[in-house]
């Protein structure tokens, strides 16, 4: 892994908001004001963002929540957890990942959870290896 990479949060919603073309990635039909709108009212909500940068380059990025639920106690959620595809299988979502677990262990949470889009089986076997389970299955509704 590059020495000169760096893990720092991303608090303004301004940098928030420069991150779109990572956030792509994982929602490649979104559109840009789509994208603003979610951010804010993401953020009132405890939303925060957490980036791997080289330079000002954010190579990986993943936002994050920190709340409590019966059947888990207080966890950290994982929430478009991506890396740039041409800078996979460097460290970076490791890096990623550990800085989320200290941050997790840091507000005392029980457990830390995410979803995965069912066909990512890249990710799976990435979280899997970090030593998640697959808990149960996630619904989803349309209303609109």
């Amino acid at each position: 892994m590059n020495n000169s990479l760096q893990i720092r949060e991303i608090t303004e919603e301004a940098e928030m908001l420069q991150q779109f073309p990572l956030i792509q990635y994982l929602n490649p039909t979104m559109e840009v004001a789509r994208y603003e709108t979610l951010i804010r009212q993401m953020l009132p909500l405890n939303y925060k963002m957490v980036g791997v940068f080289d330079g000002a380059t954010c190579l990986g990025l993943s936002g994050y929540w920190v709340a409590t639920k019966l059947y888990s106690g207080k966890y950290l959620e994982v929430d478009n957890f991506v890396v740039d595809e041409q800078c996979r299988s460097r460290g970076i979502g490791k890096l990623l990942l550990d800085w989320l677990t200290q941050e997790a262990q840091k507000h005392q949470c029980e457990t830390m959870m995410l979803d995965a889009y069912v066909v990512n089986h890249a990710a799976h076997k990435f979280y899997l290896r970090e030593g998640f389970v697959i808990k149960g299955f996630h619904f989803l509704k349309r209303l609109a």
